[in-house]
């Protein structure tokens, strides 16, 4: 079997950025390590998403092409969002903004298209998947227009941004190799639903990463009075 150029290249960024976002997210945040995978990540990752949505573009696969646009914004807008100073907005975040828009639209579309079609498919994919993807795209949507009417964000808010942005599209590599492709792997992987339980961990770990940033400190905040008085009497 022949495989294109930009098909290789494809592949080839998928898989490093599928290893290099583990690498990132299990390393210490902000470490010098956890910065240096981050950025071959980012690379990567928005190499796979540019020639996956230009080869789904080409063979005229929109559900792809969409999926491919929402992973390179989700990448970029991560990116700049750790890199920008806080408490600040500019014209790239307007762009994003219309960018992930078309995206809720187009997904809603080819949905409401699939529901009328009588099969429930439209472009190759049933009506679930292009509602599903909408909504997280929804939920990106209104993410940006909350950092635009608020002239940008600062402290856990910027993190989880980050954080979130970073670990789905971590979620796209890993499902697009492990679930979308199980059956290039053993059997006994297959059975045992290990492929399964790679695909979505990067989901798991956003969740604990978002706790632990939005979550935790406030508990700990709430907790602080009623703790304070038991270290004073140990000092």
């Amino acid at each position: 079997m022949s495989y294109s150029p930009i098909l290789i290249l494809h592949i080839c960024a998928g898989t490093l950025g599928f290893l290099s976002g583990a690498l990132a997210i299990s390393l210490r945040k902000g470490s010098r390590r956890h910065a240096l995978a981050g950025d071959v990540f980012v690379i990567t990752m928005l190499t796979m998403a540019a020639s996956g949505a230009f080869m789904a573009l080409m063979k005229s696969q929109i559900g792809n092409f969409m999926g491919g646009v929402f992973t390179f914004y989700l990448v970029a807008t991560a990116w700049w969002t750790a890199r920008r100073t806080e408490r600040t907005t500019d014209s790239a975040d307007w762009i994003a903004l219309l960018c992930v828009s078309a995206v809720v639209a187009g997904n809603l579309t080819y949905g409401i298209e699939a529901v009328r079609s009588g099969r429930g498919v439209a472009g190759g994919y049933p009506a679930p998947i292009y509602f599903f993807g909408a909504s997280v795209a929804l939920i990106a949507a209104i993410g940006d227009l909350r950092l635009l009417l608020g002239r940008g964000i600062s402290g856990p808010q910027r993190i989880a941004r980050h954080l979130w942005r970073m670990c789905y599209a971590l979620f796209v590599a890993s499902g697009s190799i492990f679930l979308a492709r199980a059956h290039l792997f053993p059997a006994v992987l297959r059975r045992t639903g290990i492929l399964i339980v790679v695909s979505f961990m990067p989901l798991i770990l956003m969740i604990f990463w978002l706790v632990r940033v939005r979550v935790v400190p406030k508990f700990r905040k709430k907790a602080a009075p009623h703790t304070a008085p038991s270290f004073a009497l140990r000092a």
